[in-house]
């Protein structure tokens, strides 16, 4: 089925790209906590220090305040004085001990609102003793009663720490490679062809795929870059995953470059397609295999978890899968266009002969 001179997938990935950059660009975060400071405390103390928060509306109700060792261990605040909508001062006096047989724990922050829901800042806060007494501790950081959280029902992205607004990099960085390796692996499948029946089309469609691969793989490189430049502070890492998907690329670089070099176009079609058969195969364990045999800074890799509810929730699955899913799409329509132009440039070679 075609209209306008396009077929319905081609309609469906430009409907889905519009739907991908309005909804992934434009829903809002859900409120989360920037900054803590001071963060650091002797229990015992009474001790001030300011909360800064994100996309928050503490004046509209003030929020609750509560210091979380575990589970099991949790009190709150003592007072708290609403600064502005994204800033609130806590006073608050520790008490002598703490519930854990340690001198130094690592608290997280909750900051519970009507408005907002409730934020969580991870083991922000460092609380020292100077001496252990459990029962005194524990009965200190038990409250009479469990606490109930409010949850925020609209449809917002996840706030991450670390992430920030650099979530949304999701729906680009990760989904190019998906559709990386569409095209890698079907670019295989022609080159099985080719290796089989040794028809030129074939081979023009390897070959284009394999072509758009490439760009795909670029530019998830340089997102990921950028990414990793506004989270992790720096342009590149030697994290295993990065260096072996540079030298993923570098494989399929050779393989343009072997391309170029062989004239014939019978030879060219067979030594490419087999080199193809090889790429695919070396970069499996290349991106799947090794990352998860060492530490690795990306998740489902050195022991992280996959996409899970701690990475992926369902408002960023919303647009996370129809980004995949139109990368995939645009990559192969990329591919069909990459070989109309390669069958033109032979056919003008062979009137101009």
């Amino acid at each position: 089925m075609r209209f306008l001179g396009l077929a319905w997938w081609k309609w469906m990935s430009i409907v889905l790209f519009v739907y991908v950059i309005t909804r992934g660009l434009l829903v809002p975060l859900k409120p989360g906590i920037l900054n803590i400071n001071p963060s650091r405390f002797q229990v015992g103390q009474s001790v001030e220090f300011e909360i800064e928060g994100y996309n928050s509306f503490y004046t509209k109700a003030t929020p609750r305040v509560f210091f979380k060792i575990s589970d099991q261990y949790l009190c709150r605040a003592d007072s708290i004085e609403v600064i502005s909508e994204t800033k609130l001062k806590i006073k608050h006096l520790f008490h002598n001990y703490l519930p854990v047989n340690q001198k130094i724990v690592m608290a997280s922050v909750i900051v519970d609102s009507e408005v907002d829901g409730a934020s969580v800042m991870p083991s922000k806060l460092i609380l020292s003793q100077d001496s252990i007494e459990l029962e005194e501790g524990i009965a200190a950081w038990t409250l009479d009663k469990p606490a109930q959280f409010n949850l925020k029902h609209k449809y917002h992205f996840p706030f991450r720490n670390i992430l920030y607004e650099t979530i949304r990099n999701t729906f680009f960085h990760v989904s190019l490679w998906f559709g990386m390796f569409a095209l890698m692996f079907g670019s295989l499948y022609y080159s099985y062809r080719v290796l089989k029946y040794s028809k030129p089309e074939d081979d023009l469609r390897a070959y284009s795929m394999v072509y758009v691969a490439v760009i795909f793989g670029v530019l998830g490189l340089m997102t990921g870059s950028l990414w990793a430049r506004f989270t992790w502070d720096t342009w590149w890492t030697n994290d295993i995953k990065l260096n072996m998907a540079a030298l993923s690329m570098l494989i399929y670089i050779a393989y343009l470059i072997l391309r170029a070099s062989i004239d014939d176009p019978d030879r060219r079609a067979k030594i490419t397609a087999a080199y193809n058969v090889f790429a695919v195969v070396a970069i499996i364990p290349l991106i799947f295999v090794l990352p998860r045999l060492t530490d690795s800074l990306h998740p489902g890799n050195g022991g992280n978890p996959a996409f899970g509810s701690d990475d992926m929730d369902n408002a960023l699955r919303t647009v996370f899968y129809p980004s995949v899913t139109a990368f995939i799409l645009l990559g192969f329509w990329m591919a069909d266009l990459w070989k109309r132009v390669c069958v033109l440039d032979a056919q003008d070679s062979l009137d101009f002969d």
